[in-house]
């Protein structure tokens, strides 16, 4: 299934491919995401139950993230990318008939556990761009997802007009003809007998446990960043449609013009924002100031009683995971042995996964419980704990450490 390559540099052409392949995947997610709570309304489940709905897709990736990470190093980024473009092409049409709530679970695993090669296409990123390029195309990378985003709901939105399961179906065809497209054009980035099978690996679970236990390491610092970010974005994405539901009457046909705005936005930020910003500040930098931008959006949120000022509202948060995550995952790959690369992008997925399984379980709890708004300050509170941690951070002195330093206490990769 791998097609190797001679060399471990690709051309400029296969990243586009990659970047291609995950904008038309993200098209696909994001035309069913904004419909699940609606879909999920009319199976007369409960904000709690939405939550574990939302919470199912991440349990599942959580589960998967670091073992396609460590299957990507040792078998190639190709073939694991190709079994999780595949898996969400069979969730789209379990979507697209689930007329009970546990097809929509079903629907969720399945697709959670194919999306756990997102690392895998950072690792695909790091193999095949030099340190100092990483994180604008690991931006670029965000922007095809961004205008996934953009486009999808949009999408999914209109399509609801031909009934309910024609979403699901259009997706599923987007996803069987990326699953073509990058069978024919994705080429392998790993170097041929780059894996040693005979050095020592530890369990897939070792890095995992040693961020928890060491959260001062370089690498360690910049998981928990990047989680602990994903925790409080996480948390409002999952009562997004709701709040806008119960506070401005947005349903599943006009959903998705929220999601083209929050999509346009992010795109802009990505591709023409991201770069000089990095040029003038830093990754560090760049890193504190989505913070600082992704905090005030949460906490500003619920405040606007129209719709037109919450739209004054709403760009604080795509710029903010803009520039976070990108500079984030960029910083965490300077300070990542060579040969782990990919796991380090799966154990980081991991935690984001973590995240995505514990946010919308304490968000729509919250919601239900006690009020709309109250998941949002909940989320920039955590989203605060993380500007702790990105302050103290500085840019690492070396471009790529062996294992042993990676794993080291820091000193050269983190304050």
């Amino acid at each position: 299934m791998s097609r190797a390559r001679p060399s471990p540099q690709v051309e400029f052409r296969e990243l586009w491919v990659l970047v291609t392949a995950s904008g038309v995947d993200m098209v696909g997610f994001a035309m069913v995401l904004p419909l699940m709570p609606f879909y999920a309304l009319r199976l007369n489940a409960t904000p709690e139950q939405i939550g574990l709905l939302v919470a199912s897709y991440s349990i599942a990736q959580l589960l998967f993230a670091p073992v396609w990470g460590r299957v990507s190093d040792r078998y190639g980024r190709r073939p694991a990318m190709l079994i999780g473009l595949t898996a969400a092409t069979v969730a789209y049409v379990v979507f697209a008939f689930a007329d009970s709530l546990w097809l929509l679970f079903a629907s969720r695993i399945i697709q959670g556990a194919g999306g756990g090669t997102t690392g895998v296409a950072h690792a695909y990123v790091a193999d095949t761009i030099k340190p100092g390029d990483r994180a604008r195309a690991l931006g670029w990378l965000s922007a095809a997802s961004s205008a996934g985003v953009m486009l999808g709901p949009v999408v999914g939105s209109f399509s609801t007009h031909w009934g309910w399961a024609a979403p699901g179906l259009i997706a599923a065809s987007l996803c069987l003809i990326n699953v073509i497209f990058a069978w024919r054009w994705l080429h392998e980035s790993r170097k041929p007998g780059a894996h040693q099978p005979h050095a020592e690996r530890k369990p897939i679970w070792h890095a995992a446990w040693t961020v928890v236990r060491h959260p001062q390491r370089p690498v360690s610092r910049f998981v928990c960043i990047y989680g602990a970010g994903m925790l409080g974005f996480s948390a409002m994405n999952a009562v997004l449609a709701l709040y806008l539901n119960f506070r401005f009457d947005v349903d599943e046909r006009s959903i998705g013009y929220v999601f083209l705005y929050v999509g346009a936005l992010s795109l802009v930020m990505r591709t023409l924002i991201l770069g000089p910003a990095i040029d003038r500040l830093g990754e560090p930098g760049v890193m504190r100031l989505g913070t600082i931008a992704l905090l005030l959006g949460l906490v500003l949120y619920p405040l606007p009683g129209k719709l037109w000022l919450l739209a004054l509202i709403i760009p604080l948060v795509p710029i903010g995971t803009a520039l976070l995550f990108p500079a984030t995952t960029s910083l965490m790959s300077r300070v990542s042995a060579k040969d782990e690369l990919g796991l380090t992008m799966g154990v980081a997925q991991t935690f984001a996964g973590i995240a995505r399984v514990i946010a919308p379980l304490v968000a729509t709890s919250a919601y239900q419980r006690f009020g709309p708004p109250t998941p949002f300050y909940i989320a920039g509170g955590i989203v605060a704990l993380v500007g702790v941690l990105a302050f103290r951070v500085v840019a690492p002195t070396v471009a790529q450490p062996t294992p042993a330093e990676g794993m080291a206490p820091s000193g050269s990769g983190a304050a």
